[in-house]
């Protein structure tokens, strides 16, 4: 997951401390967003050009981490 780390980044000064996509203000949620509404990863690259495919899946990836790691307390 080391590549896709150096592609996501967490800072305070930017979107309020959400994850973006390095070098860009484009939140991991929105692409997550982008993809739940039926845009495939060559819709995403062809609209937003200063995003890589690689950039996409990253997003993917970093999510599905968030999501594994999650603690699921129950009631």
């Amino acid at each position: 997951m080391a590549k896709q780390e150096k592609r996501i980044v967490i800072d305070p000064k930017i979107m309020g401390g959400k994850p973006v996509i390095r070098g860009t203000r484009i939140p991991v949620y929105f692409i997550l967003e982008l993809i739940a509404n039926g845009w495939a990863i060559d819709d995403i690259v062809r609209e937003y050009p200063h995003l890589t495919r690689e950039d996409v899946v990253a997003a993917i990836k970093y999510a599905a981490g968030v999501l594994r790691e999650e603690i699921v307390v129950k009631a």
